[in-house]
């Protein structure tokens, strides 16, 4: 089975999930939730507009200009997109609590595996092949470095990025395998869930507090909110009358939207790209919070459309490819095509989407399930005759 996205929150028997309050089972929604997919789509789109119309570096050369000259009214609109990703991390933390739940160690790392290699390695090799070609000005990372980023550790390895956006999931990666070692592997319950929803809250307080850089990239203070949230809100999902669980959302977005003010908010007269306000990157954070909380209520299963599904199957792939061949194609159509800014920041957006279903047509759906039968240990097997 193909957990995307997510499962029926009710649909493990198993002693871990027994633990539930039997409320759960009435108050969690039947089948996929497929508003959490088209949530997924907004959260790419919204860094997408962040990379193409809300900061500068390297779309200016893109464009020909700074992306605030090309969109004066939007592109402080735009630079809040930057915030998408904390809204990935929010719904991160409640499919990765529910694809967990009931799960042994090495399916959880299967299926994690499996969901992101296969079109993170054609998405580094497609975007180092066009970065070295010859009318591509961008310059490409040297070849030892484009091979070290396929096994994602080239942050910690202090190698060069072949996709920016990539920084997130080292990110990602950090978070499962706290996950996997505290809860995973000891088996989840709730009371494990919540215990390390508490602990690592206190944890990256603690580490933020002694500015210890080993315990920063453990424990990731800025980020640990958003995933201890979206945990807290699957939990809403199971029980939504569980008083825990409210707690660790409203302490999570109490501190998160602490963190993502002081990490992107300037004063006026700091010389910045773009004057995000306080009170409007909270609101974004509330957002993301708001919307997770509306999907785990149940309160968006009338978004059932068939679409959305599509829709989240092609968020990963597009936000692996957007930005950096993005600036290809904004670069041939504004500049060598003469096409309007406005045009080319749709078709840009467009075609980036047309080639993240290419990749899930063609690289996610035949590997994915193959990685994750391997990882796994499931092998198909033939009926022998008996002798």
């Amino acid at each position: 089975m193909t957990y995307t996205v997510v499962r029926t929150a009710t649909a493990a028997p198993e002693p871990a999930a027994r633990e539930a309050a039997p409320s759960a089972r009435r108050t969690a929604a039947p089948g996929r939730l497929r508003a959490l997919d088209g949530l997924r789509l907004v959260a790419a789109l919204m860094v997408a507009a962040y990379h193409f119309g809300g900061r500068g570096g390297e779309v200016t050369e893109a464009w020909g200009t700074s992306p605030r000259d090309q969109f004066p009214t939007l592109h402080t609109l735009f630079s809040y997109g930057c915030l998408g990703v904390q809204v990935f991390f929010v719904i991160s933390g409640f499919v990765i609590c529910l694809s967990g739940w009931g799960r042994p160690l090495r399916s959880f790392f299967a299926s994690r595996a499996a969901r992101l290699l296969p079109a993170y390695w054609v998405a580094v090799v497609l975007v180092t092949a066009v970065f070295a070609l010859p009318p591509v000005v961008y310059e490409a990372v040297s070849p030892s470095d484009a091979l070290v980023n396929l096994t994602m550790l080239q942050q910690p390895l202090g190698a060069d990025r072949v996709l920016g956006v990539c920084w997130t999931l080292w990110v990602e990666i950090r978070f499962y395998a706290l996950f996997a070692v505290c809860v995973v592997l000891p088996g989840v319950t709730r009371r494990r869930v919540i215990m390390f929803c508490a602990c690592w809250t206190l944890a990256a307080a603690l580490a933020h507090a002694a500015d210890e850089p080993l315990l920063d990239l453990v424990l990731m203070p800025e980020y640990a909110p958003f995933f201890i949230g979206g945990i807290g809100l699957y939990l809403v999902h199971r029980d939504r009358r569980d008083a825990y669980a409210w707690g660790i959302v409203a302490v999570s977005w109490l501190t998160g939207q602490h963190y993502a003010v002081a990490g992107l908010w300037h004063a006026p007269d700091v010389e910045a790209f773009s004057y995000r306000s306080s009170l409007g990157i909270v609101a974004v954070v509330a957002f993301g919070f708001a919307a997770v909380a509306a999907i785990a209520l149940g309160w968006l299963r009338w978004a059932d459309w068939r679409w959305l599904t599509v829709a989240g199957a092609l968020t990963y792939p597009f936000y692996l490819v957007h930005e950096h061949l993005g600036w290809v194609v904004i670069r041939l159509l504004h500049r060598t095509l003469h096409v309007p800014s406005a045009v080319t920041f749709l078709l840009t957006v467009v075609s980036m989407l047309a080639l993240a279903w290419l990749l899930n047509r063609f690289v996610e759906k035949p590997l994915t399930p193959r990685i994750r039968s391997a990882l796994s240990g499931v092998r198909k097997t033939r009926d022998v005759p008996s002798r």
